[in-house]
């Protein structure tokens, strides 16, 4: 589904513009975004969590030469679906 999609959804099973469904939508993924670049975790019940893990930093290799490479540490956003979800795709 892409965003353009999504707002299509948003808008005919809310009852409202598309225009305020794509507000919506862009104030959802605002708020969602700063909360995790504060380092916060954000629950959605019925969704699951978002939250940021610190990935250490490692040694790799370059699959071409096979030159070893240090990869730094660095944040990643991490996903745990909810059960309820999970239970869903999972029918």
């Amino acid at each position: 589904m892409t965003k353009a999609e999504l707002i299509a959804k948003v808008s005919t099973q809310a009852g409202v513009s598309k225009a305020s469904a794509e507000r919506c939508i862009n104030a959802f993924v605002d708020a969602l975004s700063e909360a995790l670049e504060k380092g916060e975790r954000v629950a959605l019940p019925g969704l699951g969590v978002f939250s940021v893990k610190e990935r250490a930093a490692r040694t790799g290799r370059n699959p071409r030469t096979g030159e070893v490479v240090q990869i730094p540490a660095k944040k990643v956003v991490k996903f745990s679906p909810a059960k309820t979800l999970q239970a869903k795709v999972n029918k």
